[in-house]
């Protein structure tokens, strides 16, 4: 039977994707496919119905969970856009941003720090520096391969000519053609490294990378205003006839989150008789950036949040997704755990469990994958499963109300750089 005060009826749904350039239609076929599976697998019934606005992109679930008919309105909001400009540049641009993100990393002790709490993401991180230097490396041995050959068959034409005018002509051309296709080679190369970037990711992550780092951790301008749109189309969901606000934060999308629910509630934009607020952080990447100097913004929220009762935070992640900083408490490892802090409860998706051997080891070094299985089906779930959670009768609250957090949690404090803003 379903406590009175944890059912839910409706649900509005705000999903915060991380860097992701593709277009928010992704998504709602993710959730339409994998929810059918989870409902097969699970013993549910959930339809899925295309919906969207002029502000945003979604869907409607229309479920009967536990024999109780839920529905939930799911909206997409979309920063695609900003990440598509943020990824608009050159190769010998993408070449700079790879020299200057490796030397903030380095040079502020962040990547050290990192390192000591999982090595998945860290490596995850230097995967698009190793890839990227390996293409320029392999672009400049095969056109210096071919260049230093072209070299060799002119040269060997100008000693049959002998000396003279002409062979000294052959002879300097022949150096002057070996540098222009070596150049012209390497162009190439580079060209088509970056046209197969779709299943090699090393420009994709450098650019994400890139996106934080280049301002040491401070919120991007065009990224903050995007942000305050999030917060005015969130706050306007509390004025509907809904019995629970749930905000996902998938990756990256999750600190996005944090700043975006602080402000809210700082604002007294959640109404304390209103629909419960929840927030559900998945796959998160936080200390990638709460870790950087100027983070400030990220750090002030993070030890805000952490202590709000407007709201029930979880956080899910897995050790193995490689991706995330697998059952790191975001708050606790950046240094800035406030006293009364309750938030987040950290809990593990335990993908090696909740999946089957047959399906782990199929999906075990798809490493990208692994970062979206928190938004599909598994085969055989335990007490995490996203399509109850977005379209179940339960709240979040009172979903996992009693849940101890994850025993292997970390929540010792890491970052180097602790500062907040003054309040």
């Amino acid at each position: 039977m379903t406590d009175q005060s944890t059912q839910v009826k409706r649900r509005r749904v705000f999903h915060i994707p991380g860097y992701d350039p593709i277009p928010p239609r992704r998504y709602r076929e993710l959730y339409r496919t994998e929810s059918a599976a989870q409902a097969a697998i699970s013993g549910y019934e959930i339809d899925v119905q295309a919906r969207s606005t002029n502000k945003t992109f979604g869907w409607t679930v229309n479920a009967n969970i536990d024999d109780q008919n839920v529905a939930a309105r799911i909206d997409v909001l979309v920063w695609s856009d900003i990440v598509r400009d943020s990824m608009a540049q050159s190769i010998p641009a993408t070449y700079w941003q790879l020299l200057q993100t490796t030397w903030i990393y380095i040079s502020t002790g962040t990547l050290r720090r990192l390192m000591w709490m999982r090595k998945g993401p860290v490596i995850a991180a230097l995967y698009p520096v190793g890839m990227l230097l390996l293409q320029l490396f392999a672009a400049v041995f095969i056109g210096r391969f071919i260049g230093g050959g072209v070299q060799s068959g002119l040269t060997w034409i100008a000693a049959l000519v002998g000396s003279g005018i002409v062979a000294d002509f052959v002879g300097w051309f022949a150096w002057v053609v070996k540098y222009l296709l070596w150049a012209g080679i390497v162009i190439v190369v580079l060209r088509w490294f970056k046209a197969k970037d779709g299943k090699l990711f090393a420009y994709y992550l450098m650019h994400d990378y890139a996106f934080s780092a280049r301002s040491y951790g401070a919120i991007p301008a065009a990224l903050g205003d995007r942000m305050k749109e999030f917060g005015d189309t969130i706050a306007e969901a509390f004025s509907g006839n809904v019995d629970e606000v749930l905000i996902v934060g998938h990756s990256s999308g999750a600190h996005l989150a944090v700043s975006v629910l602080a402000d809210l509630i700082r604002e007294g934009r959640v109404p304390a008789n209103g629909p419960k607020l929840a927030f559900l952080s998945l796959g998160h990447v936080v200390p990638m950036v709460s870790f950087l100097p100027h983070a400030r913004r990220l750090r002030t929220d993070l030890a805000y949040l952490a202590t709000q009762n407007v709201l029930t935070w979880v956080d899910v992640t897995a050790p193995g997704d490689g991706c995330c900083f697998a059952l790191c408490d975001p708050v606790a490892v950046t240094g800035v755990s406030p006293p009364g802090k309750h938030w987040p409860l950290v809990i593990s998706a335990a993908f090696t469990q909740s999946l089957t051997p047959a399906r782990w080891k199929a999906l075990r070094w798809r490493f990208f994958r692994l970062h979206f299985q928190y938004l599909c089906a598994f085969d055989q779930p335990k007490d995490y499963d996203y399509f109850q959670i977005t379209a179940g009768p339960v709240t979040l609250q009172g979903r996992y109300a009693g849940r101890p957090p994850s025993k292997s949690r970390i929540d010792v404090a890491v970052s180097k750089y602790t500062s907040v803003m003054p309040s």
